[in-house]
């Protein structure tokens, strides 16, 4: 008789309502619109897998969060404003990234292409806002001050003719990630 080993099933993500990963806690391995209905706030998280972005309110609206592989303390680690995380997603694995940045909406003016991090795109590109963008080719995360800070948007493949079209409440454009899992 063959014996059969069973490897135990990673559980991408798990949220603590408590910080340093205390108290009650729900474990998640797909996109939930509504988290609300498992907890009621999340001071901690741990990453098991794949990258995530997190969402202050129901049905992925608000203040986005990304997070990869990790162990988020409290909300502060993962830049987090309260202790609200209602809704979650998760972001799918590429291997190549591409997106064109115009300077204009619709995809009018200067066009700019990107396939790698970009920490500061005024400095790089000499453009100081961002009306448009076309993802090609992964996910990325679009961050509205150089060096990866600020307020935090999910950019799948697809259009984006105006910055309302990721959330953005201007054109303000400091810098973009590629969605990867580094570990």
């Amino acid at each position: 008789m063959r014996s059969i080993i069973l490897k135990p099933q990673l559980l991408p993500i798990t949220f603590f309502e408590d910080r340093d990963f205390q108290g009650r806690c729900y474990n998640c391995i797909s996109d939930c619109p509504n988290l609300r209905v498992y907890f009621s706030r999340c001071n901690s998280i741990r990453v098991d897998s794949g990258c995530w972005m997190l969402y202050e309110r129901p049905n992925y609206q608000g203040h986005q969060y990304f997070l990869r592989r990790g162990k988020y303390p409290d909300y502060q680690h993962w830049m987090g404003l309260s202790d609200s995380v209602q809704s979650c997603r998760i972001i799918p694995h590429t291997r190549s990234h591409k997106l064109r940045l115009y300077e204009r909406d619709d995809y009018r003016g200067l066009m700019s292409e990107l396939t790698d991090d970009c920490a500061c795109v005024p400095e790089l590109f000499r453009l100081h806002e961002i009306y448009s963008l076309h993802v090609l080719e992964g996910c990325w995360v679009l961050y509205e001050m150089p060096n990866y800070r600020g307020r935090q948007y999910l950019l799948r493949p697809g259009d984006y003719r105006r910055y309302h079209d990721w959330g953005g409440a201007d054109a303000k454009v400091g810098s973009l990630r590629r969605v990867i899992d580094l570990y």
